[in-house]
């Protein structure tokens, strides 16, 4: 091979990531047959984790598909774990792919509804406390019953459509104006860069108020998340056991959550506070006004639709009428054929979102394989259930919060459920012992997680989506914004697993 075509291998290696990410993860495939064949399975197990949590962690500069699949594939070829094992194991868990593939596809075809709600409430509520708890409560009740990500999407969607009209006429031109460029000033009238100015302030906050909403709801229902359906199918709760089986923790929680978001309104903390500027809810109003007025009736009839469609989802998720998945699935059914959407490529898009997530939740699965196959977490949880019983959940709710404020939440709740279903079936606990930890363990990967971006998948999405640079949403600032959800969150989660459940 020659040079030029060596460094073009390697520019093609990962992409576009930075050159001392690609140079690390070869370095980590390199030396785990050397690590193997010297220090054998066990510490070579250890060391793929953290490679694979260092993937997870620096998912913006990288997907964690690539390098962890790699990763994965080479533990499978040098013998840390069975390509038969990997496959047992994600036949295991088909209920929480079947969520995934079917459950955010269907609630693709919601979006319509849900953006008309958010766009009413941020248009006729003027007080800023009422329109952040409406916000948050209302993502919170949502995520409960839908997906996380697809209420976000719904967010940032009704963020860049509002940001969009403004940034448009601010800069003299009409509503519908196809030719600008949303991501320069340039050509904004002087008189409109304060408001402009307030206005990035009002959704960035706004928008941390929904996301955080998410995680509120997202924890307590068997659907809110996909770690919950996990965590539910090990220990054998339906929609309804779940809830019960959480409120002790996620009620608590979810009050603190909503007197949080009043606080720092109030407040003003933390970049909170901004209100909508008076220029900019006129300019708001007309353009809603128009669309209302331009709407046809076939557009209403699909609304109506949705609505339906979206009562009936909560009814059959209450009353466990099938397998999530293929309630999911029924929900696609309904909305496409009562819609009119009938091509391929329409329905295609719904699983745009999903699919990518889907691909790399095997690849969590072939790693747990390995934990397993080297029984790597055996010895850690042998201790912490060597610990005074009243002592166990405080400690898991602490470990599992802290591995989630900086990896992904599915896949530390995996590893952690599955420790203790091996602990249960081997009678080191009983039955009432293992479903405290089942509460410690989906609340604390859930609840502190809302740290940083790599925890929240719904965090994440709205940090790369196309407005967070619009509204100069950062990493930094995301962080900054979350941290008094998290203190409080996290605080009260840890109180109340350790004294109410």
């Amino acid at each position: 091979m020659t040079v030029t075509r060596a460094n073009a291998l390697y520019r093609n290696f990962l992409g576009n990531s930075p050159g001392w990410y690609k140079k690390i993860i070869l370095l980590f495939l390199i030396i785990n047959p050397l690590i193997l064949f010297s220090l054998g399975p066990v510490v070579t197990g250890w060391c793929l984790i953290f490679e694979f949590i260092f993937t997870l962690a620096l998912a913006l500069k990288c997907y964690p598909l690539q390098p962890g699949g790699l990763l994965t594939i080479e533990a499978i070829i040098i013998g840390l774990a069975d390509s038969q094992t990997v496959y047992q194991e994600v036949a295991a868990n088909l209920d929480v792919i079947l969520l995934l593939m079917f459950m955010v596809a269907g609630i693709f075809f919601m979006k319509e509804m849900l953006l008309w709600v958010f766009t009413k409430i941020l248009l006729n509520v003027r007080s800023k406390v009422m329109l952040s708890l409406l916000f948050s409560g209302l993502s919170a009740f949502l995520s409960a019953f839908l997906d996380a990500l697809t209420v976000t999407a719904v967010l940032i969607s009704v963020g860049v459509g509002f940001y969009s009209v403004y940034h448009r006429v601010a800069s003299g031109k009409e509503f519908h104006s196809d030719d600008h460029n949303y991501s320069s000033d340039s050509e904004l009238r002087e008189s409109h860069r304060a408001a402009l100015f307030q206005f990035r302030s009002f959704l960035r906050s706004l928008l941390m108020h929904g996301a955080v909403g998410t995680a509120l709801g997202g924890v307590c229902t068997l659907v809110g998340e996909p770690q919950n359906l996990l965590i539910a199918q090990k220990a054998g709760w339906d929609f309804v056991q779940f809830f019960v089986f959480m409120a002790p923790v996620t009620m608590p929680v979810l009050c603190a959550g909503l007197l949080t978001c009043v606080a720092l309104e109030k407040l003003q903390w933390f970049d909170y506070g901004s209100t909508l500027p008076n220029s900019v809810r006129i300019i708001l109003q007309d353009y809603d006004q128009q669309q209302d007025q331009g709407r046809a009736n076939t557009q209403r009839v699909r609304l109506y639709c949705q609505i339906l469609v979206a009562i009936f989802l909560m009814f059959a998720l209450a009353f466990h009428l099938a397998a999530v998945g293929l309630i999911g699935l029924t929900v696609i059914i309904l909305l496409t054929a009562f819609n009119g959407i009938t091509e391929e490529h329409q329905i295609g898009k719904a699983f745009e979102e999903a699919l990518p997530f889907t691909a790399l939740l095997v690849v969590f699965f072939g790693i747990v394989s390995v934990i397993h196959e080297q029984h790597l977490f055996q010895p850690m949880i042998s201790y912490v259930l060597s610990m005074e019983k009243d002592v166990q959940p405080g400690v898991f709710f602490i470990a599992n919060g802290f591995l989630s404020a900086i990896s992904d939440n599915v896949f530390i709740a995996n590893v952690y459920i599955n420790e203790v279903v091996a602990a249960l079936n081997q009678g080191v606990i009983d039955r009432e012992q293992f479903e405290k930890l089942a509460v410690a363990i989906n609340t604390g990967t859930n609840i502190p997680s809302v740290a940083t971006p790599n925890g929240q998948a719904a965090f994440l999405f709205l940090l790369t989506s196309a407005l967070a640079p619009l509204i100069r949403l950062s990493y930094g600032k995301m962080v900054w914004m979350a941290l008094p959800y998290t203190l409080v969150m996290s605080v009260t989660g840890y109180l109340s697993v350790v004294f109410l459940i």
